[in-house]
């Protein structure tokens, strides 16, 4: 984060705190229930929002290597990245031009080529089929066709983005305009030079707008966190800036008013604070202490009323020794215990109330801009009218 940006961030907390004030949206906002239970609006989300804009598949210290590959279905098209000899960045649909059998699972290296498991056709890491057994058969067939098919791929600031939708063709993803603005803040965090810890998945029973919901506003803390994250952080205070669809909200320690100096808190930011970016569509960016969570929302196949949470946890410096790996093992379990123990199983009642039409509406107070900034965007990415 550039130093103005976080000078106005200090200023704008501390105003807060002196005033008990948060930041303000202009009016209550409402939304309907069936945005959350609908399966109508289900498929409208998987069909717009998971296929024609840009998703962050992860950081770029996932493939470091040439040969290094990761595969993704989260978003319902299966893919496939891959770290080319020159060391850029291809990705596919996973899916061999034969069968549409996967030509890979999971993450790991290839030095040369993938080779389907059904068949045996053989692909180049760029993506053309190289070899088909029993050729004769398919003596006919023009073997340029039938290569990987590509989809747009960006790597910028250690981060790496998609477009899922084949259909769109090979072709760039302006990403710092998509950024909205961002762009700059996040070369500043030099996440290149981060590292993966891991990555861990979960499959509530909510739908997958509520999973993010549950990080857009700091009124629950004290509430629903009593004794984990509430103590630690001040209740119904954050700030909120928008940049196109995408938001910042950052939340306030406790610790933050014992500094005086703000030179200080502006050197110790993170100490005090914990930044986190909604990162359009469905990530959510929780930049806190000494580590990053990536947390990515997707629906759960054709349910509205399940989801899948995908956390990735990053590290400043690579974890060595024991000692390291307790640490950060920690670290994890309590972002985990903190939303499988307190966030979701509420959540999963709420859930079965929307899916009864109950309430009607949701309410997000004017004490929770960022809840009406998130799904003001959500609808106008999908074409719904403005209300």
């Amino acid at each position: 984060m550039q130093p103005e940006t976080r000078q106005q961030l200090i200023a704008q907390i501390r105003s807060h705190l002196a005033n008990e004030t948060t930041a303000m949206s202009d009016a209550v906002f409402t939304n309907p229930v069936t945005a959350y239970a609908s399966n109508e609006r289900l498929e409208l989300e998987r069909q717009t929002l998971f296929r024609n804009f840009p998703l962050l598949l992860g950081l770029s210290c996932q493939l470091p290597d040439p040969g290094d590959y990761l595969t993704d279905d989260y978003s319902g098209t299966p893919l496939l990245l891959v770290r080319q000899p020159d060391g850029t960045l291809a990705a596919f649909i996973n899916a061999c031009g034969h069968r549409g059998a996967p030509i890979a699972e999971g993450t790991g290296n290839k030095k040369s080529s993938f080779t389907c498991p059904y068949h045996a056709w053989t692909y180049a890491l760029d993506g053309q089929l190289l070899r088909i057994p029993g050729e004769a058969g398919f003596a006919d067939i023009n073997k340029h066709e039938y290569g990987l098919r590509p989809i747009p791929v960006v790597e910028k600031y250690g981060m790496i983005w998609v477009i899922p939708n084949p259909a769109k063709g090979v072709e760039a993803i302006d990403i710092d305009d998509y950024l909205g603005g961002l762009a700059q803040e996040y070369k500043s965090f030099s996440f290149e030079g981060y590292h993966h810890f891991a990555t861990r998945l979960i499959e509530p029973k909510i739908n997958w707008k509520m999973g993010i919901d549950g990080f857009l506003e700091t009124y629950h803390l004290r509430v629903l966190h009593p004794k984990t994250v509430g103590p630690l952080y001040h209740t119904n205070l954050a700030t909120s800036d928008a940049f196109g669809f995408n938001h910042r909200m950052v939340a306030v320690r406790k610790t933050f008013a014992e500094v005086s100096d703000d030179a200080e808190l502006e050197k110790d930011f993170l100490q005090h604070t914990i930044e986190l970016y909604t990162l359009f569509p469905n990530t959510m960016f929780v930049y806190q202490m000494d580590h990053l969570e990536v947390w990515r929302l997707f629906p759960s196949d054709n349910n509205p009323n399940q989801c899948k949470m995908v956390l990735s946890m990053y590290t400043p410096e690579p974890v060595s020794g024991d000692s390291a790996q307790r640490h950060w093992d920690n670290n994890l379990r309590l972002a985990l215990d903190t939303v499988e123990a307190e966030d979701l199983p509420l959540g999963e009642k709420m859930q079965r109330g929307y899916r009864r039409g109950n309430p009607k509406e949701v309410t997000y107070g004017r004490n929770e801009p960022a809840l009406a900034h998130f799904h003001r965007s959500l609808e106008q990415a999908m074409g719904l009218p403005d209300r």
